[in-house]
């Protein structure tokens, strides 16, 4: 479980959360798409897109007008201002970051109040993410401790133990991790495709549990 939130909830009451991973296939914008719908349960919540390709985008066109606002950022440059004026109307912004896109990444990280990071239980794709880790803690640095970064164990196989081994190796970076996986299930890609999410399609299904899991500690540690 996390243990140091405090920097989080100090700087602002709209909180901005980025899903950052430098690494394709992380499930980022998989995971940005269903914490954003979970939170958009019980709160306002805006999805900046901030991808190239454009996928959470692409997902909103299909999902109509039934879906939480998404919006598309692409100028690095930007993304820290427009975040914090766009904030003001919603009681979360989630932004959906750019893989391969150093400086992008770098202003998301400056932008977030928490950012997460999305990793499969793999040594290749931990040591992917260390580029991302050393821009975290260079900001950390100097915004006294901010923003608070965790990563969280995505498209987990079910029947392994790989997921509990990359736990040991993520404690080199010297980061928390988020308690629990998301495991890589068919759900997942089946809902995103029309339009919806696991929570439409499977609202009592384990992938729902999975993300509301890690929404209640989001949101425990945010009221704490």
């Amino acid at each position: 479980m996390i243990s140091y939130w405090y920097f989080w909830r100090r700087f602002t009451q709209n909180p901005i959360l980025a899903i950052l991973n430098p690494k394709g296939g992380s499930g980022k914008t998989t995971l940005a798409l269903h914490l954003a719908h979970a939170l958009s349960l019980d709160s306002t919540v805006l999805l900046v897109d901030t991808d190239p390709q454009g996928s959470a985008r692409d997902w909103a066109s299909q999902a109509g007008g039934n879906a939480f606002p998404v919006v598309g950022i692409d100028r690095a440059a930007a993304l820290k201002s427009t975040v914090n004026q766009l904030s003001n109307g919603y009681d979360w912004v989630v932004i959906d970051g750019a893989a391969k896109l150093e400086e992008m990444g770098a202003h998301a990280v400056s932008t977030a109040h928490l950012v997460i990071i999305p990793v499969q239980p793999s040594p290749l794709d931990l040591w992917a993410c260390e580029s991302l880790v050393s821009q975290v803690k260079q900001r950390q640095a100097i915004a006294d401790g901010a923003p608070t970064t965790a990563f969280q164990i995505t498209r987990a196989k079910k029947g392994t133990n790989l997921a509990r081994e990359i736990r040991e190796v993520v404690k080199e970076y010297g980061l928390p991790l988020f308690d629990g996986s998301i495991h890589d299930r068919t759900i997942f890609a089946k809902s995103l495709a029309e339009g919806k999410t696991a929570l439409n399609l499977e609202p009592d299904g384990e992938a729902c549990w999975e993300i509301h899991h890690l929404i209640k500690q989001i949101k425990g540690a945010f009221d704490a």
